[in-house]
């Protein structure tokens, strides 16, 4: 059998505070492609093991406060521009690694890992440094798929604004099982404009002889209001303790409005008549944006987990923009609340039903 094939990563960084890190920053599953004092294209010098960097870092140290560092980031390739440290959790011999540029407690820490391992990183990564979402945690919540499977694709030309990745399910091959996730999820968009992207997300690790190929394949959902987003400011009033509106998240991870409060911020922005238009129309009030950060469920994960924003990070800052009388920005979007008894036939495609509320 061969040998699996490693590559030099990220795999943990010595900076607890996660809701600190950027992307100027080494990550966890960033691939070290290579090392360089300038930071031109040419000059970058690759190593094959972690050991081989430390080296290589080690005589740079000796000439150079700080290198340039080449890193493998999803489909992207980075520049990152970090100092080199001395690695403290090596006690027996002297090692180097790097540290971020803006930040000396974000010491990365270096090790020989496979392909699927940093893609596994890489994506808890991305979900901690996105500017969509950066300050509201997302988590995984159980979602019983047996329930919502039986649609078709909707609509395929509408612009893309929002998106959930479907990875495959522990053991799945192919994207045959992800791809029937997506057309189920798409029953329940059927309010916006929506399509199932054929792209493969797909990556590879690098391919030798004797070297193991790991591919991840998914199924990407793109979707866009049917019609549009409302933006409404909500303006406290000086003794106001609340906006006035509570919010819950359907079993598919979208944030809704529960209610809304009679003499509150919410309803002089009008939220209070679009929630009983909602109603009469059986329809929900998805928030899709909160300060423009993205409130939108964004992964299937290969566990089943939809992950999507935690309710109480979502009180919190509604809670401190009302703490300093700050006024807050929400975007809002229509969503049928009946449900699909029974899959359309399979000599036509999905029927769209663009909101009538907004």
């Amino acid at each position: 059998m061969g040998s699996v094939h490693t590559l030099i990563c990220v795999k943990q960084v010595k900076q607890d505070l996660a809701e600190e890190w950027d992307e100027s920053m080494p990550l966890p599953g960033d691939i070290i492609e290579g090392i360089c004092e300038d930071g031109s294209d040419d000059s970058f010098v690759s190593a094959k093991a972690r050991s081989e960097l430390s080296s290589q870092l080690g005589r740079i140290n000796r000439v150079a406060e700080y290198v340039w560092l080449k890193v493998r980031r999803g489909e992207n390739i980075v520049k990152l521009r970090v100092y080199v440290v001395p690695d403290r959790s090596v006690k027996m011999q002297k090692r180097f690694t790097v540290r971020a540029s803006s930040d000396e407690r974000h010491v990365a820490v270096l090790a020989d890992m496979t392909f699927e391992e940093c893609f596994e990183l890489q994506e808890m990564s991305r979900k901690v440094v996105n500017l969509d979402f950066k300050g509201i945690h997302r988590k995984g919540i159980k979602y019983d798929w047996k329930l919502k499977i039986g649609s078709y694709l909707p609509d395929q030309r509408s612009t893309v604004v929002s998106s959930i990745l479907f990875m495959p399910l522990a053991r799945e091959r192919g994207t045959e099982a992800p791809t029937v996730r997506a057309m189920a999820c798409s029953l329940l968009l059927s309010s916006f404009t929506s399509s199932l992207s054929k792209e493969k997300n797909q990556v590879t690790g690098k391919q030798n002889i004797n070297t193991t190929l790991n591919i991840v394949q998914g199924i990407r959902l793109w979707f866009l209001p049917g019609v549009g987003e409302i933006s409404l400011e909500l303006f406290p009033e000086p003794g106001e303790a609340r906006f006035g509106m509570d919010i819950k998240r359907t079993e598919e991870g979208f944030i809704c409005i529960n209610s809304v409060t009679n003499g509150t911020a919410a309803e002089r922005a009008g939220l209070g008549h679009l929630f009983e238009q909602a109603k009469r129309n059986m329809q929900l009030l998805v928030i899709s944006r909160l300060q423009g950060k993205s409130l939108m469920p964004s992964t299937v994960n290969s566990e089943g987990l939809i992950h999507c924003c935690y309710n109480a990070d979502i009180k919190q800052e509604l809670f401190s923009a009302m703490e300093k009388t700050d006024s807050i920005q929400l975007h809002i979007m229509s969503w049928p609340n009946d449900i699909v008894a029974a899959a359309p036939p399979v000599s036509c495609a999905a029927t769209l039903r663009p909101p009538t509320l907004l």
